[in-house]
């Protein structure tokens, strides 16, 4: 039997506001008041705590949920390993990490029956996941659901991006419907599994190693703008009390694990806390820009932060190019030529990106590291220093960066696949000397 109290007719509602103390319950007096661990939990239930931090972190910085399930996690089978060949942890040693600039084509769609787990594959990944430090970055192309697996990640937290068809994610807090523009985020070691609503499903995967991703102070912004917390979606309690063989599998450490279990572990009827999955519509960021002259630089499009041990030196910022207003004066509008101490990899789910108009399509992604140049093409820098100056809508795109203080390392799989544009270098061919002219 599957329960969800805040499923009618297929429509799902949410609890609003990033990192608030949310508490749900999916049978009504299921969830404890007034303390989280009762004698005798209602209904049979067991407690149990959820933290991905420490105990003893910051009440600022704390995440942790109280679940109130069917049965304890404790009874999740014994693991033995289970092979993903495609899947790396960092740092990455297969290969020298190149200063090259790179980009790649999208992952075809699968042609075998292929779900979320089997078709993820890294294409970089950078810091060290032991030292809770850094990312990997993951590519998923998917024709089919979960059905008996479920999954959770022990590495770090799941940032995922869709760029082509709808996502169900089922997590023990509730579900989730996911789609092309929006983002979810999964906590480090929360279950859940992965149902497609479309034939085919593409995107990308940030697993982030350190702190959660939190929301960047907005200075002097002041107190409104950007990514807005009461736009944060997390999900409303719902169970599934269904027995059967089932498969629970894990990354851990940087290998997959794999446990037979008789049930479905996604089976909390009720849970409190702030360490819960959430969704984001990246259409209603706030995008901020100038008004007068110059290109802003990037980090005003920051939706999501993962803090290093370095004030105002991220370990993963993930940023975002939506579509907005230009209206810069006597100002070169694309992105400038630039050489930066951070890396960047960057994925594009709609449209074209400003800065690249040929060859980065949707479901591509690029990778300009520490140091690397990088920079308008040839064509777009010839456009951008002739154009006419009028206020200029960009409509129907919408790209992203993760940009890091680590280099980022691609993989050997991402250096060897056809998918991989060796001739990326040459879209600057073009670029001419107009020095005395």
């Amino acid at each position: 039997m599957t329960t969800d109290a805040s499923n009618a007719a297929g429509h799902l509602r949410y609890l609003h506001g990033f990192g608030n103390e949310h508490e749900s319950e999916a049978l009504a007096g299921a969830l404890p008041i007034g303390h989280f661990s009762p004698q005798r939990v209602n209904f049979g239930l067991y407690a149990e705590q959820f933290s991905s931090t420490a105990f003893t972190a910051p009440r600022a910085h704390n995440r942790r949920s109280w679940f109130y399930r069917i049965r304890p996690s404790v009874l999740q089978g014994d693991y033995q390993p289970w092979p993903q060949d495609t899947v790396r942890t960092a740092p990455i040693t297969e290969i020298a990490t190149p200063p090259n600039m790179l980009r790649w084509d999208p992952l075809p769609p699968p042609v075998a029956p292929t779900d979320f787990i089997d078709g993820l594959v890294t294409i970089a990944a950078n810091g060290d996941a032991m030292a809770q430090a850094g990312m990997g970055i993951h590519l998923y192309a998917a024709n089919r659901s979960m059905r008996q697996r479920y999954f959770y990640c022990a590495d770090g937290e799941w940032l995922i991006i869709p760029q082509l068809g709808e996502l169900l994610l089922r997590t023990e807090c509730g579900q989730l419907l996911l789609c092309a523009g929006e983002i979810a985020v999964i906590p480090r070691g929360m279950k859940f599994a992965v149902d497609l609503r479309s034939d085919i499903a593409r995107g990308y995967i940030a697993e982030n190693y350190g702190a959660p991703l939190a929301l960047p102070e907005r200075g002097p912004v002041g107190a409104n703008g950007f990514a807005n917390e009461r736009d944060f979606q997390y999900p409303h309690a719902a169970y599934e009390d269904i027995e059967g063989d089932f498969e629970l599998l894990c990354k851990f450490a940087g290998n997959f694990h794999r446990a037979q279990i008789d049930h479905s572990p996604l089976d909390v009827v009720a849970w409190t806390g702030n360490s819960a999955p959430y969704k984001y519509d990246l259409a209603r960021f706030n995008v901020m820009g100038t008004v007068s002259y110059d290109h802003p630089d990037p980090s005003i499009y920051t939706v999501l932060s993962s803090a290093s041990n370095t004030p105002g030196v991220a370990s993963l910022d993930f940023v975002i190019f939506p579509p907005r207003w230009m209206v810069a004066e006597d100002t070169f509008r694309p992105p400038w030529y630039h050489r930066n101490v951070m890396s960047e990899f960057m994925g594009l789910i709609e449209g074209t990106y400003d800065a690249k108009e040929a060859g980065f399509v949707p479901g591509g992604c690029s990778l300009h590291n520490c140091m690397s140049p990088h920079g308008p093409e040839a064509a777009v820098f010839e456009k951008a220093s002739n154009a006419q100056l009028q206020p200029e809508r960009y409509r129907d795109t919408m790209a992203f960066m993760l940009e890091s203080r680590y280099i980022i390392q691609p993989t050997k799989w991402a250096m060897e696949t056809p998918l991989r544009q060796r001739d990326y270098i040459k879209c600057w061919d073009g670029i001419e000397k107009h020095f005395g002219r």
